[in-house]
């Protein structure tokens, strides 16, 4: 009877551990990431009060049974479903991060690692990513600052809003491409102006410039041939940049026919200085353009510069000459004493200017037929058959023209420029060529300086950056753990995990956790995996059985209360 009572009790105190798991898990119903625990019950030690025997060959009789009293339940094991995935729940926050596989993150409280399946995470004030609720860093992969690839060694923490991250480097243009039709009937093309063409590019330092090109058809027959030229370069601000030392292809020759008229009606030669028809007023005086030698003045300084280029947009004006002034002073003419000599406007200007009377413009500003020009670029030309390029600056295998731009200073890089993508078709008199940075496959582009405008996290617990200039960055991985025996990791609450004997140690590297099979999903959370019907089911199941003990304890009660009255109220002996 005492057993009884004893077992009882016993299955009392096992109903209450039971009843203890369950309300554990209801109440974390909603605990993210939270794995259910469920008991199982394993029965004591039973008093034997007789041992088996066995059959008697001699006597005939056959075996017994043993008799065994059973002195009550015990909690056999509590087990945890680690391995169940809870549901997904959408959060929208890209830090929230959910594993689906049987892998845990890896966070660290400065000192121990710890394995969770809580994947709400935030950036704190130092830039690393960390566990919200406990403000334990998330432990990763960093780049190889060689590779730029994932090292995957020692686990730390993932720092990805340094001061580093927070900026992409900017990146000079180094190459160039200029493509499409180049039509020979288009206006701009023929024109003395030319079809300009402009290509953004940018310096070391991140800042934009805009080079403007030019395509002008030669003279003649050829109209298969132009030339390509570098005119001027523009900041960021729209200031003109001072191009005379820098090396655009090879000074060549262009053979055309251009004649220039001084506009009689408007202005007139007085010696050394251009004025107006009435000769009120100075237009220009050949003196602040040239030296008393007749060659050109190098201006001191921007004043002086300014001067010298006024006087000479004036006479180029004059001269009714459309395109640029560098150029109008780049026309030439043979020689009337020296066939075999070409002269410039430039140099009849300056034997203007030196008081010659040879080889100069003729003073009352009768036309002279232009044979040609020099220019500073490139010839390009095109097949007359397919319409194809054909060459650049007489080279039919490099299809590429080189722009120095490096003489402009330090922060900028010479910049290759493929013209191959080029023709010369009919596209009715319209062109279509236009210049981009970076070469046909993209690459050296250059860039501005890039802010950092998000931050995603792959499948693979891959961490980019992207920035407004386009670029991205890889900032690290976040490493997983697995363990041969998930089941065996250990509660250490804050829905953290720490490794045991049973569950397998953790290496300090851990595992991408593609190897599995598993991946991560941003922007979800997983859920407790308690199934409320199950629990209830158990909690009613738990509750009979501990109302079945309480009853044998207040049976067994009842039957020592009859014995003991027995055995007060027995007569005596001697009655």
């Amino acid at each position: 009877m005492m057993r009884s009572l004893y077992s009882g009790v016993a299955g009392l105190k096992t109903h209450q551990t039971r009843m203890d798991v369950i309300g554990n898990n209801i109440a974390n119903v909603n605990t993210t990431a939270y794995k259910s625990s469920s008991m199982t019950f394993s029965e004591l030690m039973s008093q034997t009060t007789q041992k088996a025997s066995g059959a008697n060959a001699t006597t005939g009789v056959g075996g017994t049974n043993a008799k065994q009293i059973g002195l009550g339940v015990k909690a056999g094991a509590i087990n945890t479903a680690i391995t169940t995935q809870g549901s997904a729940q959408s959060t929208g926050n890209p830090f929230d991060i959910m594993i689906t596989g049987d892998n845990f993150f890896v966070v660290s409280n400065g000192s121990e690692n710890f394995f969770t399946r809580d994947g709400s995470f935030y950036v704190d004030g130092a830039g690393n990513l960390a566990m919200t609720s406990t403000g334990y860093n998330v432990m990763g992969w960093g780049v190889d600052e060689t590779t730029g690839n994932i090292k995957q060694d020692t686990v730390t923490a993932l720092r990805i809003m340094s001061a580093a991250n927070m900026t992409y480097p900017p990146e000079a243009t180094t190459k160039a491409n200029i493509s499409g039709i180049l039509d020979e009937n288009d206006k701009d093309v023929t024109s003395a102006n030319g079809k300009t063409v402009n290509l953004n590019f940018f310096d070391a330092r991140g800042y934009s410039y805009t080079a403007k090109f030019t395509f002008k058809q030669s003279g003649g027959d050829k109209t298969n041939e132009y030339s390509m030229e570098l005119n001027k370069i523009l900041d960021s601000t729209g200031a003109e940049i001072d191009i005379s030392k820098l090396e655009f292809g090879n000074r060549s020759q262009q053979k055309m026919e251009t004649k220039v008229t001084l506009n009689t009606d408007a202005y007139k030669w007085d010696g050394k200085v251009l004025k107006t028809k009435d000769g009120t007023t100075d237009v220009a005086d050949l003196a602040d353009i040239f030296k008393a030698d007749g060659s050109l003045i190098t201006p001191a300084d921007d004043a002086a510069a300014q001067k010298q280029q006024k006087a000479l947009d004036a006479i180029a004006k004059a001269y009714g000459y459309e395109g640029s002034t560098d150029e109008f002073l780049n026309l030439y003419i043979t020689s009337t004493a020296n066939k075999d000599k070409q002269l410039t406007i430039q140099d009849l200007l300056g034997n203007m200017m030196a008081g010659k009377t040879t080889d100069v413009l003729p003073a009352d500003g009768s036309a002279i037929t232009m044979e040609g020009r020099y220019f500073e670029g490139t010839t390009v030309v095109f097949n007359k058959d397919t319409g194809k390029l054909e060459s650049v600056g007489g080279s039919t295998t490099n299809l590429n023209v080189n722009a120095a731009f490096s003489a402009l200073g330090g922060n900028f890089s010479d910049v290759t420029i493929d013209l191959s993508e080029c023709t010369n078709y009919d596209n009715k008199g319209t062109s279509t060529i236009g210049a981009t940075s970076g070469d046909l496959d993209g690459l050296g582009t250059g860039r501005r300086l890039g802010d950092m405008i998000g931050v995603s996290i792959q499948k693979d617990g891959m961490i980019y950056a992207s920035y407004d200039n386009g670029m991205t960055k890889l900032l690290g991985q976040i490493a997983t753990a697995a363990f041969a025996n998930a089941s065996g990791l250990e509660k250490e609450g804050d829905n953290l995990y720490s490794a045991t004997l049973n569950s397998g140690e953790f290496d300090g590297i851990g595992v991408d956790i593609t190897a599995g099979g598993g991946y991560m999903s941003t922007g979800q959370l997983e859920m407790s995996n308690v199934d409320l019907s199950s629990e209830f089911t158990e909690m009613i199941t738990t509750q009979r059985g501990f109302q079945a003990n309480s009853r044998i304890i207040t049976v067994s009660d009842t039957l020592l209360e009859e014995l003991t009255c027995l055995l007060y109220t027995s007569p005596s002996p001697r009655d």
